[in-house]
């Protein structure tokens, strides 16, 4: 057998072997990505709200809150009145025009519409309904007067007698002392719920349109 004849066979061989080799390591390299999702198991962002309604807290950490997926909130700007499905609002399709929420405490009530704005834009909004004692409604205008990024007004048909308020979520609470007052402040004051973090709650709307 002549010498190129063996060199061409040799050739051939280390061919069909690393042809052989480059197929088994694609192989191995595709196995992950089909691994990813297990037959029959549970997969990220499985659990939530159904649309417009509510869920207890994902880590119960403040007792009583109620979330809202905030996926499923409008965040679209409208002209006229919105019919929300909670009571005060926690986001939601509102007005181009935000409340300020600059620490600002207002002695009428202010509309859905412009508060959810102030929401939209890391607010948290303190509402009464005339049910708390008047001592724990002067505590908590002042907890929001030097508190940036946040508001309070009358919410006369509301069920508690306070309500805390941030973009999809919300807890009752009685009076001014309760712990869940300050957890709420703390977590939500321009939270990692806040859909435009960075707007502003100046330059809006100083006082509820006539």
């Amino acid at each position: 057998m002549s010498a190129a004849v063996v060199a061409g066979l040799v050739t051939f061989g280390s061919y069909l072997l690393l042809e052989n080799s480059e197929a088994t390591e694609q192989a191995e390299d595709a196995s992950p990505a089909q691994d990813a999702k297990q037959p029959g198991g549970e997969q990220p962002g499985g659990e939530g709200a159904d649309a417009g309604g509510e869920s207890a807290d994902a880590d119960g950490s403040i007792e009583g809150l109620k979330s809202w997926d905030a996926a499923k909130l409008g965040r679209e700007h409208v002209a006229g009145a919105v019919d929300y499905p909670m009571k005060p609002p926690v986001g939601g399709d509102h007005n181009p025009a935000w409340m300020n929420c600059d620490g600002d405490v207002y002695e009428k009530a202010v509309p859905d519409v412009n508060a959810v704005h102030s929401l939209e834009h890391g607010a948290v909004w303190v509402t009464h309904n005339g049910k708390a004692a008047d001592a724990d409604v002067s505590e908590l205008a002042e907890r929001v007067r030097r508190t940036p990024f946040s508001l309070m007004s009358p919410y006369a048909d509301q069920e508690g007698a306070i309500t805390l308020s941030a973009w999809g979520k919300q807890v009752t609470v009685d009076d001014a002392s309760d712990p869940r007052v300050d957890q709420f402040f703390t977590r939500y004051v321009q939270g990692p719920q806040t859909p435009e973090p960075g707007a502003p709650c100046t330059g809006g709307l100083a006082k509820a349109p006539q």
